[in-house]
């Protein structure tokens, strides 16, 4: 009996070591396969700066406002900026005249520029959605009965940009506001579909086959 009791013992240790290796073999793989993965979050509101040194390096800008300082929203403005060929932005509200400069920018560059915003939104005063369209930049607006309150941004469909920030100048300079930016795949997939999704279902075309009388 005690030797049966010592083999069993025995035995026990041995699976407890395996799954103990086990266990930090998958913890050493899940390090290694988020190496190097972008992972920001940024905090607004933001210091007031001038931003003209995002836009343009080289330019030396004459207004009174601070330079060269790397605030909250000129970081945003970088990973903005940083799309090579795709933009899907998804927002409620978009006044602030500088991020649709950035939009505007992208476009001038020749990226495909997408924008979703919410139907009662995108004509307030001050909104910079008819400044887009007037550029030529695809705007969809969402047709549900509730509105379309998400804010995100996929930068060429691998970066997402997502929070509680309003692309507005109050959100921007006055509240207390998050946004994270990141590459990783398991978190910016669920974000492409969802764009996409809204996309196909505030598609003009397919909105007015649906409601035409028969």
């Amino acid at each position: 009996m005690a030797a049966t009791w010592a083999v069993r013992a025995g035995l026990g240790v041995v699976v407890f070591t395996l799954s103990l290796e086990v266990l930090a073999r998958v913890c050493r793989r899940s390090r290694s396969g988020s190496k190097g993965v972008l992972k920001e979050v940024i905090f607004f509101p933001t210091k007031v700066a001038c931003v003209e040194h995002v836009f343009m390096p080289a330019y030396q800008c004459p207004c009174l406002l601070q330079h060269g300082v790397e605030t909250s929203f000129a970081r945003l403005l970088r990973h903005i900026l940083s799309a090579n060929s795709t933009l899907d932005l998804c927002v409620f509200a978009f006044s602030h005249m500088d991020l649709s400069r950035a939009v505007l920018a992208l476009h001038a560059r020749g990226l495909v520029i997408r924008v979703l915003t919410d139907k009662d939104y995108a004509g307030i005063t001050g909104s910079q959605i008819g400044l887009l369209l007037k550029a030529g930049i695809c705007v969809r607006s969402d047709s549900g009965a509730v509105h379309m309150h998400h804010k995100f941004a996929l930068v060429d469909g691998r970066r997402v940009i997502t929070g509680s920030l309003n692309w507005t100048m109050t959100a921007v300079q006055n509240n207390k506001e998050n946004v994270m930016v990141t590459e990783e795949p398991d978190l910016v997939t669920p974000f492409v579909r969802e764009f996409q999704r809204l996309w196909e279902a505030n598609d003009p075309e397919r909105l007015r086959r649906t409601t035409a009388p028969l």
